[in-house]
């Protein structure tokens, strides 16, 4: 894969090298060109405690080519991530794993560093959805190294490819486990409003006032959710679900790649994966669409050391290593090129995660920070709905007041 990094990114060791490492890379802002003179520069790394063992020897390789970089890698969630950040800045990691629906409330807190230096290979080497993931109000954040998304795990001796491709025909010829009353079921239900055509903060998921579930669309969404209720085809599972997988009381169910392992214990050689199928809302079959997740590295806007830490988190999202990551973890990469290599297109769980990445099969999550007050009542409608607690004529009224409850500014 071609970089933008340059073989001889050594970081400060002369004025000289300085002057001719931000001519290379086209230049810099006054914090970028202050690292570039300061030598020695000392990098910490958070990354999730699983991922740990993945990179340190990518730390020990990025050492080898930056001499003057010394990297502390820590263990951190990156779940937390923008919540870590926040509470000391200064003291927090210069490069860190985050999961891209942090990207606005990382950007409007002004904690993470724009990509200045490596934009352009993101752009021509990552998938279109992982730009998209990692841009917010038009500036290209942070650096793709992982996509992620539901898709159809099912017992192969009860339901054939044929019959995963409709949620008619699935629900027809086995049972599908599947949560639409506890809570979650908003992460794997709210995209049934987008597969319908409706939008969540608007086409790019950055308008405040971009949601239009409340019309007929949406209520035809609700009135699905309702009948699924009487599908003898559906039973009602969330944490149940392996269980319910591995006892036979359902054949499928939807969940993603985190899921995997434990799949594999439950079915053996009778697991298969599919994309999500077909879904009729009332006006034909249309796809169902999931939440796209982009995993990426993001660079802490405290850090001294803004050119090293980019190189870094440029140098362990590069194709290679990305491969690495896929093999050791599992975590699907987001650069094309690694997607197209032999390891990951003989993956059948990668395989269904790269055609769930589409835009015709999944919706990538907004990075609004408002994304926070909608989980909580976009989960009641759905449950409630689910479980037959609001009658259909208020669905509308229903919809009009979760449009307007999380269309609210959080600043």
């Amino acid at each position: 894969m071609r970089r933008n990094t340059k073989k001889l990114l050594t970081l400060g060791v002369t004025m000289t090298a300085a002057a001719f490492l931000l001519a290379a890379c086209g230049g810099g802002s006054s914090e970028e060109k202050t690292s570039a003179k300061n030598e020695n520069a000392s990098i910490k790394l958070w990354v999730d405690v699983a991922f740990v063992d993945t990179y340190k020897p990518l730390v020990e390789e990025f050492e080898k080519e930056h001499k003057d970089c010394k990297v502390t890698i820590k263990p951190s969630e990156s779940a937390t991530a923008q919540e870590n950040l926040k509470k000391d800045p200064s003291a927090a990691a210069d490069v860190f794993m985050m999961p891209h629906d942090q990207l606005g409330q990382m950007v409007d807190a002004g904690i993470i560093y724009a990509n200045t230096k490596y934009e352009d290979s993101v752009k021509e080497n990552s998938t279109e959805s992982a730009v998209e993931a990692v841009t917010y109000d038009g500036k290209l954040y942070g650096y793709p190294y992982g996509v992620e998304s539901q898709f159809v795990y099912y017992n192969k001796e009860k339901l054939t490819e044929e019959d995963v491709k409709s949620w008619e025909s699935l629900t027809a010829k086995g049972k599908l486990g599947a949560n639409f009353g506890e809570a979650g079921a908003n992460y794997i239900f709210t995209p049934l409003f987008m597969s319908n055509g409706d939008e969540l903060y608007g086409k790019n998921g950055e308008d405040i006032n971009g949601t239009n579930f409340n019309n007929d669309k949406g209520v035809q969404v609700l009135k699905w959710i309702h009948s699924q209720k009487d599908n003898s085809g559906v039973v009602q599972s969330n944490a149940d679900a392996l269980s319910n997988l591995s006892n036979g009381k359902i054949d499928a169910f939807l969940s993603g790649p985190w899921s995997k392992l434990d799949v594999e214990k439950a079915l053996g050689d009778k697991l298969a994966v599919a994309p999500y199928p077909t879904v009729d809302l009332g006006n034909g079959p249309v796809q169902q669409k999931a939440f796209l997740g982009v995993k990426l590295f993001g660079v802490n806007a405290s850090t001294k050391s803004p050119v090293a830490a980019m190189a870094l988190a440029d140098f362990l999202t590069n194709k290679e290593n990305q491969l690495t990551v896929f093999e050791k973890n599992g975590t699907v990469p987001a650069n094309k090129d690694a997607q197209a290599d032999s390891k990951v297109t003989s993956d059948k769980v990668a395989e269904a995660v790269m055609k769930m990445s589409d835009a015709d099969h999944s919706v990538v999550m907004p990075k609004l920070p408002e994304m926070v007050s909608f989980w909580g009542p976009a989960d009641a409608v759905i449950n409630d709905t689910y479980n037959g607690k609001i009658s259909e004529d208020q669905y509308l009224p229903k919809l009009d007041k979760l449009v307007k409850d999380t269309s609210k500014s959080e600043k």
